[in-house]
């Protein structure tokens, strides 16, 4: 078995563009190598910055032969009728490269064919690999492609060398004005090159040792991780690590030398959001934190290369984040200085999006939605969640926002603390921003949820009143995520509240605008829009289909409802009857649905037109079970409800069974309609049965 090995030298790409190369280099080289009927034992590609490596062990170095069997005409065509061959056998021989000596005949299920033995594959690695290689490599995915020169391949960055080794024999192909070689570069500093690779099995030790390049991403982060925390142990400090950095940064270095600096222990006045957001947003540094959780005057970096002079290099790191620290400082004192008011004039001149007014109109609505929302749900806190609703926005027109924009939020939560504002209030302004998306935190005060659910609410009634509605993947203001946010809100909070409602109040409050449509058609169109996120989230919990769209079809108003009454169903089609009961009331639904007058029906069936024994014995039933159901309903006991199918289904399949639902008497149909309707009416706030296809 062979070892081939490809890498692809590029000028630096950037590290976001790494993951996502090495997954497209694995699944298209196995899936080439598949279908080419090479076999082979393990592929794994990695990244640095300035090379790609895929590497394929235990390659078998020819290609899998195997024979099949190729069916030609029938057999009445291929022969004449003395039985000789004739133009269509002759042909067919011909195509599948064979003598009409070797045809022989096929029983099949469509009758007698001829057929012949075909043999494929045998053909040689090392052919099919050169073919495959530029293939896969000019058809990589990226973010951004460029050209250079005048070549027409496309590529991330510039292609600068090729190898690519089948064992101790070069691949022949080129990819524009790159030819495959067995020459590899190194690190620019520690091992330049060029090194020569005499066979593909010593390409990882020459690339380890004399080019001082660590391929594996795992390997950087692991180095760069002990080094680390060996580093900050000496100052009795640890690092705090973020996953997304450390990503990022294994991703910027192909040599990583982790360096402990320091900054002047003054700036730690500042807020540690601040100095967090410096270090990590501009230096792609990580702070450092003592026994008592507060940071220490150290940050850690990561170079590219061992320096002769680190002493040099460190003051260099320090000199640059200490001109960041400075503006944060002076924006600090800066900000401290101004007051709320001040902010709040300042809103009404910031543009909030279209023609939708200022950031200042938006916080004035945003009080009055926060307001009516914690007088539905929240009494105790109704003038904190206000107030958080006015201050919302204004610590956009603050000094360290406008050079930190990502503190937006934190930064007003941290001002409102300072300048004198209730501890609800500031928690709320840093959480308004929760969550920002799928998988990130949930505010975790009642006031913040408001606050948040209030924001986002108002965004999408102004964007969907504009006609700015998100179509296929193109959503510029988020408002999927704006959607998804008030879901998660309302579910983990418990909050039962009317969505549809909520956006009527949010709408009302936008007063006189230039809208695109009535307001009930913006109604309608947002709340198509926000189920359809709100099935997407329950299919994304790995709910069953049928079972969501049942749930959604009773009622999507109150989410919270909705989610319960979509766990009661999952309960109850675990047990046992589950199926007959939902055919039994699909029946009950199918019937109603094709009733025009259901509404002129009485509120009570008539005992007196009572004739057979199977309605006697409903009616009977129904008695009994539909204050139960109402009582149910109130309590919110959704899995008992439903469980009540299986009790009243026999009574509802002798009643179909033994009664003519729509009799000719119009008196005894509506009567026998009406028991069908208050029963149907009960579970149909349950679940749509017509949903549930079995």
């Amino acid at each position: 078995m062979a070892t081939f090995v490809l890498e692809i030298g590029s000028e630096e790409l950037p590290s976001r563009f790494l993951p996502l190369q090495d997954a497209e280099l694995a699944g298209r080289f196995a899936a080439a190598l598949d279908d080419a009927g090479l076999e082979y034992g393990g592929l794994c590609a990695m990244s640095t910055p300035r090379r790609a490596v895929v590497t394929v062990e235990d390659l078998n170095p020819v290609q899998k032969e195997k024979e099949e069997i190729v069916l030609g005409p029938p057999v009445r065509v291929a022969y004449d009728a003395e039985g000789r061959p004739g133009k269509a056998l002759e042909g067919f021989a011909r195509t599948v490269g064979c003598s009409p000596e070797e045809i022989f005949r096929q029983q099949t299920d469509k009758g007698e064919y001829v057929a012949a033995r075909k043999r494929t594959g045998g053909g040689s690695a090392l052919d099919i690999l050169a073919a495959i290689c530029p293939e896969v490599i000019t058809a990589l995915p990226f973010a951004k492609r460029m050209r250079w020169g005048a070549y027409p391949v496309a590529y991330a960055r510039p292609l600068r060398w090729i190898l690519a080794l089948l064992d101790d024999v070069v691949v022949p192909f080129a990819v524009g004005p790159v030819t495959a070689g067995r020459q590899t570069w190194g690190h620019r500093v520690h091992g330049p090159g060029p090194f020569v690779v005499a066979h593909a099995r010593d390409f990882a030790e020459v690339l380890a040792n004399a080019c001082s390049v660590t391929l594996d991403p795992a390997a950087r982060r692991a180095k760069i991780v002990e080094a680390g925390d060996s580093l900050a142990k000496g100052v009795s400090g640890t690092v705090l690590w973020k996953d997304d950095l450390l990503d990022e940064v294994q991703g910027l270095v192909e040599h990583p030398v982790p360096l402990l600096a320091d900054f002047d222990p003054a700036y730690l006045e500042i807020p540690r959001e601040v100095l967090l957001t410096s270090m990590e947003s501009h230096q792609k540094s990580f702070g450092i934190e003592g026994a008592d959780k507060k940071l220490l005057p150290h940050f850690l970096t990561v170079l590219n290369i061992a320096p002769e002079d680190m002493a040099c290099v460190k003051q260099g790191w320090e000199r640059v984040l200490r001109a960041r620290l400075e503006d944060a400082r002076f924006f600090w004192h800066a900000d401290l200085r101004d007051d709320f008011a001040t902010w709040l004039r300042k809103l009404d001149s910031v543009i909030f999006l279209g023609s939708l007014g200022s950031m200042g109109d938006k916080t004035r609505r945003l009080e009055a939605l926060c307001r009516w929302l914690a007088e539905c749900c929240a009494q105790d806190m109704v003038e904190d969640t206000a107030r958080a609703g006015r201050l919302s926005k204004a610590d956009l027109v603050s000094g360290l926002v406008g050079e930190f924009d990502t503190l937006q939020g934190i930064m007003g939560g941290i001002y409102a603390e300072r300048k004198g504002e209730s501890r609800a209030v500031a928690q709320a302004l840093a959480e308004q921003y929760l969550p920002a998306g799928p998988d990130s935190p949930l505010p975790r005060s009642l006031c913040g949820a408001l606050l948040s659910l209030a924001d986002k609410a108002d965004t999408l009634v102004g964007c969907f009143g504009l006609g700015m509605i998100p179509t296929g993947t193109a959503d510029a203001n988020g408002l999927r995520r704006c959607a998804l946010g008030i879901i998660r809100i309302l579910l983990d909070f418990g909050l039962s509240l009317d969505v549809r409602q909520v956006f009527a109040k949010a709408h009302n409050l936008y007063g006189d605008r230039p809208w695109k449509m009535p307001a009930s058609e913006t109604l309608d169109k947002l709340m198509e829009f926000f189920v359809a996120r709100l099935r997407n989230y329950f299919l994304t919990q790995g709910r069953d289909t049928l079972l969501v769209d049942a749930a959604l079809g009773a009622g999507t108003e109150d989410v919270r409802d909705c989610a319960a009454r979509l766990s009661a169903l999952v309960v109850f089609s675990r047990e046992e009857g589950y199926a007959d009961a939902v055919q039994t009331f699909k029946r009950v639904s199918n019937i109603l649905r094709k009733q025009a007058d259901l509404a002129e029906l009485p509120g009570h069936w008539d005992p007196s037109l009572l004739q057979e024994d199977a309605e006697k014995a409903l009616a009977a039933t129904l008695e009994n079970l539909l204050p139960r159901l109402d009582s149910l309903w109130a309590a919110h006991n959704h899995t008992a409800a439903l469980a009540c199918l299986n009790d009243v289904r026999p009574a509802v399949d002798a009643f179909f069974n033994g009664v003519m639902v729509m009799a000719e008497d119009e008196a005894l149909r509506r009567n026998r309609l009406t028991m069908l309707r208050l029963l149907g009416e009960r579970f149909a706030r349950l679940a749509d049965f017509a949903a549930l296809q079995m």
